[in-house]
Parts: structure tokens; C-alpha cells; sequence
């Protein structure tokens, strides 16, 4: 079976996220979706309520299952049984920051990373600025999956 992890924080999870996960179905017997739990990191939505929306968002998709974890993620990999790591890309500078994690990751545990470039019109969509655009009392809602 080829499994995928599609890893982050994701809070919240976008459209710019959910369009990574959708490309990524047909390449891949099951996604997992991961939530990393980073107790330092201030969050808009705790992990249940990410956990709750990500599996109310796919719960008529038998292929994607949603799970948390808090170590590193090429262990994750290892405990999902999967050998590729899914990562979303929407500049040259996630670009850089993602292919020096996808180095160490390979080194350490010869799990590959696959990258997803973002569409053009998600380019600019990411989570810290829908939070921020939350902050200041704007609706988000354009930001995010329906039924999210």
C-alpha cells in the first residue's frame, strides 16, 4: 500500500491545503493527514478542533484518514507505514526552507518528500495570514475548504 503524509500545523487547514490533499489522492492508496502538536506554538484552534473539522471535511473520503502526532515527522512516517512525505510549495522561499527538510529527512530515514506547487490563485493563502485577517475581526471565510 503507497501512503502519503501530508504534515503541518494546519491552523487552520485552507483551501490552498485542501487543494494540495485533493492532487495528492489519486497518487497514493491513503493520505494521512498530521497534525504536529507544538505545546510552544499559540494556536487559533485547539487540536480536537482541527482534528473535528478535518474529519467532518473528509469524512466521505475512505482514502484520507486525520491523525496528530508530536515527534519528529519522518517517526510518524515510520509508525503510518508510508515512505513519502507530502509538501505544499508556494514560493521560492518555502522552496528552499522545504528542500533542506526534505534533505535531512531523506538522510535520516530515506523517506522522500513530494512536492505540490500551489495553484496560482492560492499562492498567496497561508495559514499565519488567515489568522492574522481572523485577528483583526475579517471573515476568513473565502480562505477556507466548505464544510471546514
Amino acid at each position: 500500500m503507497k501512503i502519503g503524509i501530508f504534515v503541518g500545523s494546519f491552523d487552520p487547514f485552507t483551501i490552498g491545503h485542501d487543494s494540495i490533499v485533493r492532487r495528492a489522492l489519486p497518487l497514493f492508496d491513503k493520505v494521512v493527514i498530521g497534525i504536529g502538536v507544538n505545546e510552544r506554538k499559540q494556536c487559533m484552534l485547539s487540536t480536537e478542533e482541527r482534528m473535528e473539522r478535518l474529519a467532518r471535511l473528509y469524512a466521505n473520503e475512505p482514502k484520507i484518514e486525520v491523525k496528530t502526532y508530536n515527534d519528529l515527522t519522518i517517526d510518524f512516517a515510520r509508525r503510518e507505514g508510508s515512505e513519502y512525505i507530502i509538501k505544499g510549495v508556494r514560493s521560492v522561499k518555502d522552496f528552499e526552507y522545504e528542500c533542506e527538510q526534505a534533505d535531512i529527512n531523506r538522510r535520516l530515514s530515506s523517506i522522500e518528500t513530494i512536492f505540490f506547487y500551489a495553484e496560482p490563485q492560492l499562492e498567496s493563502i497561508s495559514s499565519s495570514l488567515v489568522r492574522e485577517l481572523k485577528h483583526f475581526g475579517r471573515d476568513i471565510t473565502e480562505f477556507l475548504p466548505k464544510g471546514y
